[in-house]
Order: C-alpha cells, then structure tokens, then sequence
C-alpha cells in the first residue's frame, strides 16, 4: 500500500503561488501595458492589455501544479537511479544555451524555443540536477567521502565543470547558490573539515579574482567585459553613487525597492494601490516584488511570508531528519536550504543588504524556469515524505503535545 504524502508541504508551497499569483496581478499591470503596447505597434495583437504577466502565471502555476502531480507518483529511488541522465540532461541545457540562446542585456541564459512561448533558463534545473546527482553520489561513496583521492577530487571536478559552464553564460550569482550549498551537503555526507578549508579559500580566491577581472566605464555603467556586471553591481552596493541612480543603472532599482519598503513600512497604501509598480521600479514582477508587497500590503503581510518559508524550512527539514536512506536525507536537505536561502537571498536583495543578484523570490516571482525547477524539487520531496521514519516523526510530536493535530494533517 502507498504511504500518503505530507500534504502541509504541498499546501504551504501552494499558498505562495496562488499569493503570487494575486501579487502579479497588480504589480505587472504597467508593465503588461508595455509589453502589450509594444505587440500592438508591431502588429502582433490588435490592442495592448493590462493582464498579459497574470494570464502567463497562471499557466505556469498550472502546468508546475501538473509537473508536481506527475513527480509525486514517482518513487524518489527512481530519481537516484536517473541520478547521472538528469544531471547529464542539465549540462547539455548548459551547453546548448551557449550556442543556441536568446540574448538579454549582457547575458547568454535562456534558450527560446521556436513555437513555444516560454523560454526556458537552463541554470534554474541545474539546481535540481545537482540535487540528485550529489545525493545519488554521496550515497555510493560515503565511507570515501572524507578522503583527499576518492572523496575530495572527484567533488571538486563535479563543482569545477559546473562553475565554468555557468561561468560562461555568465551567471556568477547561480554559481554563488549551488557551489555553498553543495560543500553544505558534502559535508553532511561526511566530508573532511580540512577539505572543506581548503574549498572555502579556493572559494575566496575565485570570488576575489572575479570581482578584479570586471571591469565598466564607471561614467556610463557600460560592462567593458563579460564580469564587469558583477563588479559594478558590488561597487553600487559598497557606495552611493547618485550618478548610478540618475541614469537609472543598477543601484536604481535598489533605490526604488527601498523607497516602497521604507516609505509604506507600517502604513501600507492597500492592494492594487503601489505607486513604484509604473515604471520607478522596473519589471517588478520578478527580482523586486517583495518590496511592492511591502509598499502594499505592509510589514504585517511581509512577517507572515517570512514566517511561510520558515515552516517551509521546519517542515522541510523534518524530513530530511527522518528519512530513512542516505540519498532522500541529502536530497531533502538540499532542497530546503535551496528554497529557503534564495528567499533569504532576494528579501535581502530587495533590503539592500546584498547586491543585487537577479534571483527570484521562490513560488511567488514571475519567472517560468524558476517555478518549475522549484515544482520539481517540492515534487522529490513529497515523495521523500512518503518513506520517512513515521514512528520516530510522530513520537517526537507527541512529546510536544502536538500529535493528534499532526495526525489529522498528515492525510
């Protein structure tokens, strides 16, 4: 007989897409305006319309909804057997991205696909590739991991072919999430801390040596080589520079994000109601979002989705806690700092208190590759949730007196 799912997981992602979903619908209005407007002069469509991003999302939450159905009826052994095809899969994504690619501002990252009208960005399933792949081979070779020979080298070669594939594109900021979170779960697996050190400081030189190999025209903000957006976005964080924001450039946007967030902190102006959503914080719907849900909604709403991705986390890694195989406890992990850093990772964006890093808001940002790369991992760990230590989770709740509302909501 098939265990049932722990369906609070299912529901709590569910609730951020649907909010997302209501989010998107006012905060993308202009800028559908726009898109729609621009359509119309080409003569695409025969007027231009407010709702082109909602109508899209909803189609993207519906086909993830499919994905996840679809991935939860798969055993999670499955996906550790495919370990090596659908990680093989990624990289070829990787590379074709580099020949056949749809080019936008600096960057190589997405493939558009003729006939089909998303394009897709390869470097978002990258991220459940490794997922697999790393779990799948911390599994086979942990009594090794904590060896320099079979332990160590065979992960660096992992995390250095994709650190140039990404790097290519270039992409240094997918590079900043995977390669962390993988020496997180290298050393869960069993790794040496000594080994580990000496990938921090290969970490820092790498890191040190980018931001010095970018190069602009700190008069115009034009990159002059392919890292120069990576040093001029730290440069803007690291300084004021009012000329940046005049000519709307990077440190624009953190600027706007903070007016919306400081200005409407415990006031909120009401739904529909964001003022920066016309074009003073441009294309909002995606890296920006969080701070037109502050500008509306207020502090209150913002706290409540805080506390949304810290039950995610809780649930999440409750799961990890309790599974009975090596390979599940792995990817479940990693699959949980991955949803909850990048939340972390775009709020503090969106605050300032990161530079700008192009990464999404998880379930709630417009952005197709990225919904569906995150439907694919909720999808894995939803069937983790089928093959934990049920004994163990429920005897850990009944000491805290929760157990029969556990039970209820574990359908």
């Amino acid at each position: 007989m098939t265990k049932p799912v722990d369906y609070r997981i299912f529901f709590t992602a569910l609730a951020l897409m649907i909010f997302g979903m209501i989010m998107i619908s006012s905060v993308s209005v202009y800028g559908s305006f726009r898109v729609t407007s621009a359509m119309a002069n080409a003569w695409y469509i025969e007027s231009a319309y407010n709702h082109f991003y909602v109508i899209r999302n909803i189609v993207h939450v519906l086909i993830s909804c499919a994905v996840i159905a679809i991935g939860v009826k798969i055993p999670y052994t499955y996906y550790e057997k495919y370990s090596r095809q659908i990680f093989s899969f990624a990289l070829v994504l990787l590379i074709i991205v580099l020949m056949i690619w749809q080019n936008y501002k600096w960057a190589t990252w997405w493939i558009s696909i003729p006939g089909v009208p998303f394009t897709i960005q390869p470097t978002e399933f990258l991220k459940f590739g490794v997922i697999v792949f790393l779990a799948a081979f911390f599994k086979k070779y942990k009594k090794y991991l904590h060896t320099f020979r079979e332990g160590f080298l065979p992960f660096a070669l992992i995390l250095w072919v994709i650190i140039l594939l990404v790097w290519a594109q270039p992409d240094f900021w997918t590079i900043l999430v995977v390669v962390p979170l993988s020496c997180m779960m290298f050393f869960i697996a069993g790794a040496n801390v000594r080994h580990l050190v000496l990938l921090t400081v290969l970490w820092a030189v790498l890191a040190s040596s980018v931001y010095l190999a970018g190069d602009y025209d700190k008069a115009t903000g034009k990159n002059l080589n392919t890292l120069g957006y990576i040093t001029q976005r730290i440069d803007n964080f690291l300084s004021d520079n009012e000329e940046a924001i005049s000519n709307k450039t990077i440190n624009y946007q953190t600027e706007q994000a903070l007016i919306a967030i400081g200005s409407w902190w415990f006031t909120w102006l009401g739904f529909g109601q964001s003022i920066q959503k016309f074009w003073y914080l441009p294309e909002v719907q995606w890296d920006f979002i969080f701070s037109v849900i502050v500008e509306e909604l207020g502090f209150i709403w913002a706290l409540t989705l805080l506390s949304m991705y810290l039950y995610i986390g809780f649930l999440w890694l409750r799961i990890a806690k309790y599974s009975m195989d090596p390979f599940a406890e792995y990817a479940a992990f990693w699959v949980t700092c991955w949803i909850v850093l990048q939340a972390f990772i775009n709020i503090w964006v969106n605050l300032n208190i990161v530079p700008l890093t192009g990464i999404t808001l998880p379930f709630i940002s417009y952005w197709w590759s990225s919904l569906l790369s995150l439907s694919l991992g909720l999808a894995l760990l939803l069937s983790i949730s089928r093959h934990v230590d049920r004994d163990a989770y429920y005897k850990k709740w009944k000491r805290k007196r929760y157990f029969s509302l556990s039970k209820r909501l574990w359908i």
